[in-house]
Parts: structure tokens; C-alpha cells; sequence
């Protein structure tokens, strides 16, 4: 757990001196690192849905806190070489919205599950998570840098939610992590209806 809150700690200004616009540039600075890295932090529906996947982590506990974010990350790289091999996936942008919703909803009803159904269930999201990622690979960028980038800083969100969810999930009920959750859902439900 504390490598996971080091890592969020330390990836996080990373990204925010990241610039939106070098996300989605023609030319990759420094080699597309700097557009992977921004990507997830910088487009409202992959963030949302990778901190609620760290708080399902929390919630579920165990070997869960792990296994279910490392599940997510490895799909989430596949999902992204697909899109750089052209193989194409439907509906990625709807499933991505659909994954905010359902993903807040798993935490605000505090959803407990199996680890494998846990992993099964992300796993599915972060394979359009990654396609998307990697059809928003800039131009002369990188693979394996642009891959870095995105890997670091969904690790890090993974790590916030974890982190979040095991500091508030076991206190009253886990009132706060809940209500995470339920801003989660709320706030893919206005992603989707275009607000």
C-alpha cells in the first residue's frame, strides 16, 4: 500500500504540469510520454473511472487491492495495442461512459464479489479504456514511451482511490467512500447526458 501512495504521489504533479494541449499533439514531446501521461488525468471519464476502480479495490480488500487495479492496467495495455495494430473495437466511447456509471455504482452500493469477477468485470472496461488510449496516441510518438505515460498515471489514480477507500471505507459504514462512488456515478451520468 505504500508503494501504491508513493507512486500516486509522486506521478501526480507529474501530470498537472502536463499541458491539455501536448496530450493531443501532431509532434510527441519527449517521445509521447507527456501525451500518455496526461491522457487518463486529463479526459474526466478514464479519471473517474480509475479512481472508482481503486476504491472497488479497497472495498473488496485482500488480495482484491491488488490484483483488481494490476487487472486493469495489464487489459488496459492490451486494449491500447490493439488500437496501434488498427484492430477496431465497438462502441469504445459508450462503454467507457457506461464504465464511469457502473464502476461508481459497484462502490456506492459497496458491491462485494468475488476477485475473479471483480477482475472479469474490469478487465472488460479497460480493454476500451486502452483502445481509446492508444487511437489518441499523437503522431511520431513513441509506443513504448506513450505506454509509459498512460501505465504511470493510471497507476497512480488506481493508488488514490486505494488509498481513499482503505482511509475511509471502514469508517461509518464507509459513508465517504459510498458517496465517492455515488459522485462517480453522477458524474459519468452527466458525462453522458453531455453536461
Amino acid at each position: 500500500m505504500k508503494h501504491l501512495t508513493k507512486i500516486a504521489a509522486a506521478a501526480l504533479p507529474l501530470a498537472l504540469v502536463a499541458g491539455v494541449a501536448e496530450a493531443h499533439t501532431a509532434a510527441a514531446p519527449g517521445g509521447g510520454f507527456v501525451a500518455g501521461l496526461s491522457h487518463p488525468i486529463f479526459g474526466a471519464d478514464h479519471l473517474l473511472a480509475m479512481v472508482a476502480v481503486g476504491l472497488w479495490a479497497a472495498l473488496l480488500g485482500g488480495r482484491a487491492t491488488w490484483l483488481v487495479p494490476a487487472t486493469f492496467v495489464g487489459v488496459m495495455t492490451v486494449g491500447g495495442l490493439l488500437a496501434v495494430m488498427a484492430v477496431g473495437l465497438p462502441a469504445v466511447e459508450v462503454i467507457i461512459l457506461a464504465s464511469v456509471v457502473a464502476l461508481g455504482c459497484l462502490v456506492a452500493a459497496r458491491v462485494k464479489t468475488s476477485v475473479v469477477i471483480a477482475m472479469a468485470v474490469v478487465g472488460a472496461f479497460a480493454l476500451f479504456h486502452g483502445h481509446a488510449h492508444g487511437m489518441e496516441m499523437p503522431v511520431g510518438a513513441s509506443g513504448l514511451w506513450y505506454s509509459a505515460g498512460f501505465v504511470l498515471a493510471t497507476t497512480a489514480l488506481h493508488a488514490l482511490g486505494v488509498s481513499f477507500g482503505l482511509l475511509t471505507g471502514r469508517t461509518r459504514d464507509g459513508l465517504a467512500i459510498r458517496a465517492a462512488g455515488g459522485a462517480v456515478a453522477a458524474a459519468g451520468l452527466l458525462l453522458v447526458a453531455g453536461v
